[in-house]
């Protein structure tokens, strides 16, 4: 169940997602959960897993990025979610996070990662236009 009245596509995200699979790994009450995401923006990242924790609960959690040799760990906020019975192929069960930072230093290092994992997945023609300026190096 969508605990959000509006969709993950409206217009309430301050920056664009990009089709990016990474792993994700968290802990809820004493179990650890490996998942996906698909998608990453600079204010946040989609989770899709078939068990979302609640609207409102906020988590560590380690990504998995290709260019780095340890997983990052980052807090987050669950933002809304897609119960697993609600799923669709458009809408597949998971939960929306936005980042949680400790200090303006650590949102610029998150953000400037990103940007980063764009520019290498997706090349930097792409990236450039997606940003609408060129990646941070």
């Amino acid at each position: 169940m969508r605990m959000n009245p509006e969709p993950p596509t409206s217009n309430r995200r301050t920056a664009d997602r990009h089709a990016i699979e990474l792993k994700v790994e968290y802990k809820r009450l004493n179990t650890f959960f490996a998942d996906y995401t698909k998608n990453i923006s600079k204010g946040g990242t989609f989770i899709r897993t078939d068990k979302p924790l609640a609207v409102g609960t906020e988590f560590v959690f380690a990504l998995t990025v290709p260019q780095l040799s340890d997983p990052m760990r980052l807090r987050g906020k669950v933002v809304w979610i897609t119960a697993a019975d609600k799923a669709t192929a458009e809408s597949p069960a998971g939960m929306g996070i936005k980042f949680q930072y400790s200090s303006d230093d650590e949102r610029l290092q998150t953000e400037a990662m990103v940007e980063r994992l764009m520019r290498t997945e997706l090349g930097e023609q792409i990236s450039t236009k997606l940003l609408g300026r060129e990646p941070r190096k």
